[in-house]
């Protein structure tokens, strides 16, 4: 599989808590060239950090790894997303040589224009079902922490690695419902702001949606479902998966689609 591209976008880290999935996020990271990385929020969960700290050496690791890539020559771009939102007060300095910002444009290599952005700024346009509220809390810990239990018996059984989540939130209708509106208010302003496309993260589920000629990207999240959004020397984009097996889950639309598509190789 490719492993060097023009830019590449990660975020829901959520470095700090044990659903991290640090060791494949480092793998990516030690295998990966790009010219820019962009970390597009949720990076280190400092608000789960003040009730409980899990910063083990993989994840100390995984930022000497990013602080290493932009000393060699990476552009670095970090946006701050909910769970980091403290690191938004330094938004316009560079430190220690990565570029942080609120939002950002990106433009790729075949001429598009792409607004960058965690994506909770959406959390007020859409109405969050009681579902979503729960995976959000505690459910959610209950769901990572089965998601770990089961994918530590499907490593000793030699099988690859299955996100729980990522298979509820195919399959639940109101969980659907509410990832579908989350799309259409980013289609909606990336629109508004005449772009060609939005890239974002937050909600933990990566995808591609095109409508109107507008591309909705979401790079998922290193919690769930190991997932990154990279930009070929071309410009063309594709969702990838890191974990014991990488592979390309999906290649940009070409044809306008709409509505929820889940990604091949979810399960």
């Amino acid at each position: 599989m490719q492993t060097t591209f023009r830019s590449v976008f990660i975020s829901d880290v959520h470095l700090g808590t044990k659903s991290c999935q640090a060791i494949h996020l480092l793998d990516f990271l030690q295998t990966i060239k790009t010219d820019t990385l962009y970390l597009v929020g949720d990076i280190i969960d400092l608000q789960e950090m003040r009730h409980r700290a899990y910063f083990i050496d993989t994840h100390h690791q995984v930022v000497e790894r990013i602080l290493e890539m932009a000393k060699s020559g990476t552009k670095v771009i970090y946006i701050p997303g909910n769970h980091d939102a403290f690191f938004r007060q330094f938004a316009g300095q560079t430190l220690s040589g990565i570029d942080i910002k609120l939002n950002a444009r990106h433009k790729t290599a075949n001429g598009r224009t792409f607004h960058v952005s965690h994506g909770d700024e959406f959390d007020q346009m859409v109405k969050i079902s009681p579902l979503m509220l729960a995976i959000g809390d505690k459910a959610h810990g209950l769901m990572l922490s089965l998601n770990q239990w089961i994918n530590g018996v499907r490593r000793f059984f030699g099988l690859p690695y299955w996100s729980l989540a990522g298979y509820l939130k195919s399959h639940i209708s109101k969980a659907k419902e509410f990832i579908e509106r989350f799309e259409t208010a980013a289609l909606k302003s990336a629109k508004n702001q005449k772009v060609d496309g939005y890239i974002c993260g937050h909600i933990h589920f990566a995808s591609f949606q095109l409508k109107d000629d507008v591309l909705y990207c979401n790079d998922g999240d290193w919690v769930e479902h190991c997932t990154a959004l990279t930009e070929s020397a071309a410009g063309e984009m594709s969702l990838i998966h890191w974990s014991e097996n990488p592979r390309v889950l999906a290649t940009e639309p070409k044809e306008e689609n709409w509505g929820l598509s889940p990604l091949p190789a979810r399960s």
